[in-house]
């Protein structure tokens, strides 16, 4: 069966992002109910965010032709199936740390995948690629909304099984043929040797990038790892919990569908100001208060540490030339969505134990050195 080719990556974003939704707020709390304490949470998350980074760094960065996309998808979408429902098997930790390195080694490069797959396809049938990717958002805000209005219903167990249908679907769904095969230059795939990483990253514009957006994003490793519990443990239930990050994904939505109009002139580094500006306020409110009208306005400045610090990265991205947006593009994933966010999640769960909503404050405090890093050249050919 072939449907369309942007209804197919559509699809492949909103079955992905629907399990990421019930992964990213939820797996805390089910790791919680199966008994672990709050330092093997974290190193368990911790561990899991690494592999997300070797994933992200090695596995996407050696597809380096887009006609091998779609097998790629396909293949790690199936494989990350079998170890979702390996979390059914036992609860024992080291079982638990075996599965959670295979499944964030191989459901974690379907992103960057994914959004070179797009990146192939805009080039090759115009395809718009905003109105594709909201679907991802729209999905996260749906599933995490749902799946805490069951865990208020039934249990924690309802986190695991909400997570094996969206991966299933997502695995179903990319089983389908997308009508237009993606297809690209031979000449490009062949550039991606360690001499063409070494001169990447050797650039003072790049590594400056990298290392901010790894400060930025790695600062929302409380919020991603222990938000939930915090909020709980303050009095709310699972449901409210859910809906205060279906609002944050709502934020996000809105400014990715309004970013053209609002930034079309902004440079990366002018967002990456804003979005630091933004994530000081949002921390320091999750650390000073559980109020909820706070909570609910720390949850919309995620459209600011979060949105535009990705819309700043995109531009960034987007201004290389030929194979250096797929380098880039795997890096920029293992650093900031992986790397950085894994190291803080691992300090994230030792310092919960004794700091509690404070250690939103050490948040705050990792965005302002990234504040001084932001590149103050933009890379060369980016159009504004």
């Amino acid at each position: 069966m072939a449907i369309r080719s942007a209804w197919w990556l559509g699809l492949g974003y909103f079955t992905y992002f629907f399990a990421y939704g019930v992964w990213l707020p939820f797996w805390a709390v089910w790791l919680k109910g199966s008994g672990l304490d709050a330092e093997k949470i974290g190193l368990l998350l911790g561990v899991g965010m690494v592999s997300r980074f070797i994933g992200s760094l090695l596995i996407a960065s050696r597809i380096t032709h887009p006609s091998r996309l779609i097998t790629a998808l396909r293949l790690l979408a199936l494989l990350s199936l079998l170890f979702t429902l390996g979390f059914f098997i036992q609860a024992s930790w080291i079982w638990l740390l075996l599965v959670m390195i295979g499944f964030n080694l191989l459901f974690s490069p379907l992103v960057p995948l994914s959004d070179a797959l797009a990146a192939t396809w805009q080039r090759q049938i115009a395809m718009a690629y905003g109105p594709v990717r909201l679907w991802g958002s729209l999905a996260f805000v749906i599933s995490s909304a749902l799946t805490g209005a069951l865990v208020s219903a039934f249990s924690y167990q309802a986190i695991l099984i909400m997570l094996c249908i969206g991966v299933g679907a997502m695995a179903a769904g990319m089983l389908l043929r997308p009508s237009v095969m993606p297809q690209g230059d031979e000449r490009e795939s062949k550039k991606a040797g360690w001499p063409e990483w070494k001169q990447l990253l050797q650039e003072n514009a790049v590594w400056r990038f990298l290392l901010c957006v790894t400060l930025m994003q790695g600062a929302h490793a409380a919020y991603y790892g222990f938000s939930a519990i915090w909020w709980q443990e303050a009095g709310y239930s699972a449901s409210i919990v859910g809906y205060l990050w279906s609002l944050g994904v709502v934020a996000e939505i809105v400014v990715f569908a309004a970013s053209n109009r609002l930034f079309r002139r902004w440079t990366a580094r002018d967002l990456l100001l804003l979005s630091g500006v933004c994530a000081i306020v949002r921390w320091s409110l999750l650390a000073s208060t559980t109020s909820l009208p706070w909570l609910v306005v720390g949850q919309i400045l995620h459209c600011g540490s979060f949105t535009i610090c990705h819309l700043a990265a995109m531009r960034f991205i987007a201004a290389r030339q030929g194979g250096e947006v797929i380098r880039l593009q795997s890096a920029y994933s293992a650093l900031a969505m992986g790397g950085g966010i894994a190291v803080m999640t691992m300090v994230c769960g030792v310092l919960f134990q004794h700091l509690h909503g404070n250690v939103f404050w050490v948040m705050a405090a990792l965005v302002v050195p990234a504040l001084l890093l932001r590149p103050k050249l933009q890379p060369s050919g980016l159009q504004q």
